[in-house]
């Protein structure tokens, strides 16, 4: 069973509201907010500022393994199977460069699909609060704050255009 987690969450009709509250609700010092939007916006991207995601480095690791097996592999049975054909050298690289690359695009994008899978199960949302209404036609904010930062963090957002503010205790 998930513990709700307390704090304010924030409806607005408008995303320059929401990017203005957002902003303003970083510059203030609470870094860990969560957004919800029915569609990506750059508008909300760009206010939130979330650093890149860690999901590329699986990527490139993946690729690169997958780059080296293929080649290794290939290179590794030349070896154990020699066969001299009109005096070419047994280990050449320019036939492997095939099986290299389709390697690299497996093992590429199967650690990508395996660095979603991982990195989302280390950041839950379980216990924050949301509203059926953020999948259609407003935009949430939700501030995980502590109880003595609560209404500083209303008074903020209905500064800022929410429509809807509400506590989460």
């Amino acid at each position: 069973m998930a513990t709700s987690m307390s704090g304010v969450l924030g409806s607005f009709d408008h995303i320059d509201a929401a990017c203005d509250a957002i902003r303003e609700l970083k510059a203030t010092g609470h870094k860990d907010l969560t957004v919800y939007s029915a569609a990506p916006n750059h508008e909300l991207e760009a206010a939130i500022g979330d650093p890149v995601s860690p999901v590329r480095l699986f990527t490139l690791i993946g690729g690169l393994t997958g780059c080296a097996a293929g080649f290794g592999v290939a290179i590794w049975m030349s070896r154990d199977w020699p066969l001299l054909v009109g005096g070419k050298p047994i280990a050449a690289i320019p036939p492997y460069v095939v099986i290299g690359f389709e390697l690299t695009i497996l093992i590429g994008a199967l650690s990508t699909v395996a660095g979603i899978i991982i990195l989302s199960m280390m950041k839950s949302l379980k216990g924050r609060p949301y509203d059926p209404r953020f999948s259609d036609d407003r935009i949430g904010v939700f501030v995980p704050c502590r109880a003595d930062q609560i209404v500083g963090v209303e008074t903020l957002m209905t500064q800022y255009g929410s429509v809807e503010v509400s506590r989460d205790a």
